[in-house]
């Protein structure tokens, strides 16, 4: 059995598949990225905030089409750095993987746009701790596609 844990390389993703994906989503390598993933989703998420901020408090912009603008500004400042430094080394190519990670963006998108409604719908919280709650989860869900589907790191 390969250790998965360190590895630098690209497998494709039928390699891993004997260990399972979940396995495969508990290691340093996985850690490593997700650290980075996380550095840079933090840094690009509080750029999205301050474009959800300044739409809706100074241009009036409603709430939730505001979310979804700032979370698309973020998310194309995120392949870059994804690109070439969280899933380094992946073979993918350029636009085949912008065209992939805006579809899993589409998905974040998708489940950041329904739950901060809801949010936002069912409960006093305020539209900008709702926004960052959200963030979380659909921010794992975005992680975990690009890392095993789209850049083929995991």
């Amino acid at each position: 059995m390969a250790d998965y844990s360190t590895r630098d390389v690209d497998l494709p993703a039928s390699e891993g598949d004997e260990e399972g994906l979940l396995a495969r989503l508990f290691t340093r390598h996985v850690a490593v990225m997700l650290w980075r993933n996380t550095v840079v989703s933090s840094t690009v998420f509080l750029l999205g905030l301050g474009v959800l901020y300044a739409l809706v408090e100074r241009a009036g912009v409603p709430e939730v089409p505001a979310a979804g603008i700032g979370f698309l500004t973020a998310n194309s400042l995120h392949y870059v750095f994804g690109r070439a430094w969280i899933f380094r080394g992946t073979e993918r190519g350029r636009a085949s993987g912008y065209a992939l990670f805006l579809l899993n963006a589409g998905v974040g998108l998708a489940v950041t746009m329904a739950l901060y409604a809801a949010l936002l719908e069912f409960t006093p919280m305020n539209y900008l701790v709702a926004r960052v709650l959200v963030s979380l989860l659909a921010g794992l869900v975005v992680f975990v596609l690009n890392a095993v589907w789209n850049f083929r790191r995991v």
